[in-house]
């Protein structure tokens, strides 16, 4: 436990989110850690309180949103490692039919031409997850193919889609044999099991849902949801334990996930034009809406209030996992928490000196 990171958590706790969970290794040790907030806080949209509040902990279990689009390209790497697809090949190989200049490195960098996203379950309410998956892969190129940059849920699908091709198994398969059981990371992995419900950080109250409440325990995600639940963009859950050791394993080049060479090449700035930061093969290279002070880290966020931060240089691993979507989405001070979580983990990997003046000693945050 840490008094400054769990002061910065109670800080953004219930303005920002219903519960928070970070975790801080340097050299790969835990240096900081905090808990706190309660995973189910309101019963509707309009705040009332529910029922049942059990509290936040460092077990506990959160939707990762986009942060699944690296386990995504975890696989993907994987697979070309093993030579079973090539980042470089177009995806009609798989996707028959596909624009030829689609390649799966272009998936990966967002400069693959595809729009940003596309509600499948509005445009088809009857159909079945295989029929609406279909839709999503035969989505038109309509920007321009190679850059610039424009993030995209339907690419992160269609690069699913091929890795299961590729692969020979359901997503969900392809990560828990390549990535989970690997990694041992025994709770993370899509559509949680029952059993795991009372650790699982309720999300946005969908009245359109069947079942009383906020969401919780599904995929909060639309498209992931209308897909079954299963995606390339979204629907990993985890813990704070689990994304730290994913995480941490990325840092020391692979471990027994992938090659030194993989991971180098992952991390890489793939020179996409257009966006804020840089960009790897599924990794945001010095976002600063994630990544604070901590200059040429690497990571991602998900819009459930997640965000995974790597920086090797400073040999730190930074996680946030909060359910700042509960009840409602839109809630502001996201940014501002990541980035005191951030500067934390500047402190604790280059403290100041003995005898530094009391204002570099106090907890960062933004003004929510």
């Amino acid at each position: 436990m840490s008094d400054r990171l769990e002061a910065i958590l109670a800080g953004a706790v219930p303005r920002v989110c219903s519960a928070a969970v970070a975790l801080i290794a340097v050299d790969g040790r835990v240096a900081a850690s905090a808990a706190t907030g309660e995973l189910v806080r309101y019963a509707d949209a309009d705040g009332t309180p529910a029922r049942d509040r059990p509290p936040a902990r460092r077990d506990s279990i959160f939707d990762l949103a986009s942060i699944s689009k690296l386990f995504t390209t975890a696989v993907l790497l994987s697979l070309a490692e093993d030579g079973d697809l090539d980042l470089d090949e177009p995806v009609a190989a798989w996707l028959p039919g596909r624009d030829a200049r689609i390649t799966t490195r272009r998936l990966l960098t967002h400069t693959a031409g595809l729009r940003s996203t596309r509600r499948i379950d509005l445009e088809l309410p009857d159909a079945d997850p295989a029929t609406r998956l279909a839709a999503m892969i035969d989505t038109p190129v309509t920007e321009p193919v190679g850059g610039p940059y424009l993030y995209t849920d339907v690419g992160m699908v269609t690069a699913g889609r091929v890795a299961e091709l590729a692969g020979g198994a359901p997503l969900d398969e392809l990560v828990r044999a390549r990535v989970t059981d690997v990694l041992g990371l025994r709770d993370t992995g899509y559509r949680p099991a029952p059993g795991l419900l009372p650790r699982i950080a309720a999300t946005e109250w969908k009245p359109e849902r069947a079942g009383p409440g906020c969401v919780r325990g599904e995929v909060h995600d639309e498209t992931a949801y209308g897909l079954g639940g299963v995606a390339g963009h979204a629907g990993v859950f985890a813990t704070a334990d689990d994304l730290l050791a994913f995480g941490e394993t990325l840092r020391l080049g692979g471990g027994a996930l992938l090659r030194p060479e993989s991971v180098a090449e992952m991390v890489r700035d793939q020179g996409a034009e257009g966006a804020a930061f840089r960009h790897g093969l599924g990794v945001r290279i010095g976002d600063p809406a994630i990544v604070g002070p901590l200059a040429g880290a690497y990571g991602h966020s998900g819009f459930t209030g997640t965000s995974l931060v790597v920086d090797p240089d400073r040999r730190l691993t930074v996680v946030l996992l909060t359910n700042a979507v509960h009840p409602v989405r839109g809630r502001d001070g996201i940014r501002g928490l990541r980035r005191a979580v951030a500067a934390e983990a500047l402190r604790l990997a280059s403290p100041p000196p003995t005898g530094a003046p009391d204002s570099l000693l106090t907890p960062y945050c933004d003004p929510y």
